[in-house]
């Protein structure tokens, strides 16, 4: 693959993360209302975010952001080395 179908991968693949963090938000503010983003990163705190159709969206999100990690690193691979 060229690095230009790499970058609009990795375009495409942010944009579906912004989406889905905003899923993640929106559901645990309203299991919970006042919830910040630095409360959800430590999800064992708040038992409302037991519920099962947050740690699907959660576990979404770790999927998207998983895919997103390779590939970033795939990126860096294909950078040239000086």
């Amino acid at each position: 693959m060229s690095r230009i179908t790499w970058q609009a991968a990795e375009q495409l693949t942010t944009e579906i993360e912004g989406l889905q963090k905003h899923k993640v938000f929106a559901l645990a503010r309203r299991l919970r209302p006042g919830l910040t983003w630095e409360d959800i990163r430590n999800p064992h705190d708040f038992p409302e975010l037991g519920d099962p159709d947050w740690q699907f969206e959660d576990g979404v999100l770790a999927g998207i952001q998983t895919v997103l990690s390779a590939i970033r690193a795939r990126l860096r691979e294909s950078e040239p080395h000086e």
